[in-house]
């Protein structure tokens, strides 16, 4: 997308019953219905598009989704294994941005207008959630890309399953037009039965009707809806209880014992970081490292600095310190550990509104220049010569394997 706002609405499909097919492979392909036993007095969670077919509904009575799916499998679900299933998605909605404000289990807003360069327009990053989603987390993703935040979540409802729509910026009213006014945030049953009553039938049709009149007949609210109906809507994407941190990690297509290979991966994974605390404005106090190593024992280590920092260099040089206590204790210990995932992340994150006591102008001033060119060119234009392996630029270039951290 151009300058301006860049967000997404992400949403798993049929998401309950999806983890019941994931878990279960009997269950792909048939009807499966979330929320208990067809005699139940109980209501439907989720049903599987298989059982939509039949007419089953969320909210629906269970009882009356048993008369409309006789042959479908009914489960009482199970809240952690979704809560399980919806932290790892969120975690790497994380890895594009800071910015994330989910919505329930299965849903959130991202804000992705200042990270977007880092993996190739916001577009290119709804492509890549999709399919990191579907690969590590076995669920499918619906994504709606656009410049606010109501016309990325209409976006995502249009197409499902597996949708991607995108909203041209400056195209909002136009997208919304043909749409039926159920669509629009605010317009519940009685709200549209009154507009249906003025002769409006299509979000078009609101965005054409006398503003002025529409406020006088609905107050406020009459006004908000006349806003909406044009595209218009400035409400940010807000984190739950602010961002916690920033992070990036890398599985290697091979277990590793290559100081040399980790350390330029490190580098790599540094530089995301560094990148991404500052088009957020932020920077982090606490740098951690995350080493998953055979057969598949997770190991971390973090160090607490006096200062925080969105310094490249800086977060490379704690977390390679962190690197090589670590496999200084594993040579201590008698053992050779091999490699498999290795991670970054920076906490305590603090605003970066101007520079710390301890922080050169000239510092700043180059990571300004260098994420200016990055940019521009993409993240592979500019390498460090302590990360000149073909291999390792190959694969940052195309893209890391990311994973939540």
């Amino acid at each position: 997308m151009s300058a301006g706002r860049a967000i997404l609405h992400c949403d798993l499909d049929a998401f309950y019953a999806s983890v019941e097919q994931r878990d279960h492979p009997e269950y792909r392909g048939r009807p499966v219905i979330v929320g208990g036993a067809p005699g139940d007095r109980g209501v439907v969670s989720a049903a599987s598009y298989e059982a939509r077919a039949f007419g089953v509904r969320s909210a629906m009575p269970l009882r009356t989704a048993g008369r409309l799916c006789p042959d479908g499998i009914f489960v009482p679900g199970d809240r952690e294994r979704y809560e399980e299933a919806s932290d790892r998605v969120m975690a790497l909605f994380a890895e594009r941005t800071p910015l994330v404000q989910p919505i329930s289990l299965d849903e959130a807003f991202l804000d992705v207008t200042a990270t977007e360069h880092l993996f190739g327009g916001a577009v290119a990053t709804a492509r890549a959630l999709k399919t990191a989603v579907r690969e590590q987390c076995g669920l499918v993703l619906s994504v709606g890309v656009a410049s606010n935040k109501l016309c990325a979540k209409v976006a995502s409802d249009l197409r499902k399953p597996d949708g991607l729509v995108v909203v041209p910026r400056g195209g909002e009213a136009e997208f919304l037009a043909p749409l039926p006014l159920s669509r629009l945030w605010g317009v519940g049953p009685r709200t549209q039965a009154v507009l249906e009553g003025w002769g409006l039938r299509t979000i078009g049709d609101l965005a054409r009707f006398d503003p002025a009149t529409l406020e006088a007949r609905l107050g406020d609210h009459g006004g908000t809806l006349g806003a909406r109906a044009r595209g218009q809507d400035d409400d940010p994407v807000e984190p739950e209880g602010g961002v916690k941190s920033v992070g990036h990690e890398i599985t290697f297509d091979r277990n590793t014992l290559d100081t040399r290979v980790i350390e330029s991966t490190l580098l790599r994974l540094a530089e995301g970081v560094g990148q991404r605390l500052r088009a957020a404005s932020l920077r982090g106090r606490t740098i951690h490292l995350k080493l998953r190593v055979a057969p598949f024992e997770t190991r971390t280590r973090q160090r607490t600095l006096p200062v925080p920092t969105d310094d490249d260099l800086t977060v490379f040089r704690v977390a390679r310190s962190l690197l090589r206590e670590a496999l200084a204790a594993d040579r201590e210990a008698g053992r050779a550990s091999p490699v498999r995932l290795v991670g970054v992340s920076a906490s305590g994150l603090d605003s970066a509104q101007q520079l710390g006591l301890f922080d050169s102008a000239r510092t700043a001033r180059l990571n300004a220049a260098l994420d200016a060119v990055r940019s521009k060119f993409g993240d592979a234009a500019l390498d460090r010569a302590s990360v000149r392996d073909s291999t390792q630029r190959k694969r940052f270039a195309d893209g890391p394997k990311l994973h939540g951290s």
